[in-house]
């Protein structure tokens, strides 16, 4: 295990055993979830036969057909290639914050889906960002292969400034190939995340965004003459809190979430918001499960 202390304890991996990473478009020629591929090639399912041809295996020969007719003619199955998953993990400085650090929860949150795409076949790949793409770890062939996910996700570390349109603008050229994005985030940023996010979808990418956020973020505790220094920029704001700018800054905020589902839902994807105080699990078992995430 990596020196940061990060582990996922056995027992939650096993009831991850029952779930699929599930998503809602049809990419052609690609399959897991519900989608399938009539491409000829070595996999599990008969399709066809073909002549023989020199050079071909010799294990894939329907034997009992040239016995009856003397002919050579090969097997054909289907092959299944995957859907990739790709999850864009935010590791910016804004991560940090908060009674349960969100960083720590993100990777949690990382991990699982991982594990639970990996017992599916799936491919998964984590991609970190901040202003930019970071290096990904990409990986697939079932769960003896989670080991090294948790490996790379303990030796993360957090920092920088988040820059959603560079970082989108840089997955789109080193990713071409369409998938389902799960995007794990505070989605805080001084530009507008929202349009970077719609690229995404433009370009026929499939969105499942994990909103996470510390109660703190949403309603925040203080009270009186307040000197606040952003996480990101280290710009300072001197204001004064009440009761009645708590409940302004609250409804704020719950309607740039509410902005976030609105453009999930409007381009085919999913929204799941996550405070940090209800534990992982449940949040994989609860409203992940809900809005069809994970089935």
């Amino acid at each position: 295990m990596p020196q940061s202390g990060f582990t996922i304890e056995r027992a939650f991996l096993e009831k991850l055993e029952r779930l699929t990473i599930h998503w809602q478009k049809s990419f052609p020629g690609l399959v897991g979830g519900h989608n399938r591929s009539r491409f000829a090639g070595a996999g599990q399912e008969f399709l066809d036969h073909r002549n023989f041809q020199q050079g071909d295996d010799l294990r894939a020969v329907n034997w009992r057909a040239y016995m009856r007719i003397e002919k050579l003619f090969l097997k054909m199955f289907q092959v299944e290639p995957r859907v990739p998953v790709r999850i864009l993990l935010d590791i910016s400085e804004s991560m940090t914050t908060g009674e349960v650090s969100k960083f720590d929860y993100a990777r949690r949150l990382a991990a699982a889906l991982c594990y639970v795409g990996l017992v599916r076949l799936d491919t998964m790949c984590i991609q970190p960002f901040c202003g930019r793409l970071l290096d990904p770890y990409s990986v697939g062939g079932g769960r003896h292969r989670f080991s090294p996910i948790v490996d790379f996700l303990g030796g993360l570390q957090a920092g920088g400034k988040t820059d959603f349109l560079s970082s989108v603008r840089q997955f789109v050229g080193e990713y071409p190939q369409r998938g389902l994005v799960v995007v794990i985030s505070d989605f805080l940023d001084d530009g507008d995340c929202t349009r970077p996010l719609q690229y995404l979808s433009d370009f026929g990418h499939e969105l499942l965004l994990l909103h996470l956020w510390a109660d703190d973020d949403r309603t925040p505790p203080w009270d009186g003459e307040l000197d606040l220094t952003d996480a990101e920029s280290g710009a300072n704001l001197q204001i004064s809190f009440d009761a009645d700018a708590r409940a302004a800054y609250t409804r704020a905020f719950d309607e740039f979430a509410a902005g976030l589902r609105r453009m999930a839902l409007r381009t085919g994807g999913r929204y799941v918001g996550l405070p940090t105080s209800v534990q992982v699990e449940d949040a994989i078992f609860g409203p992940i499960v809900r809005a069809r995430g994970v089935a």
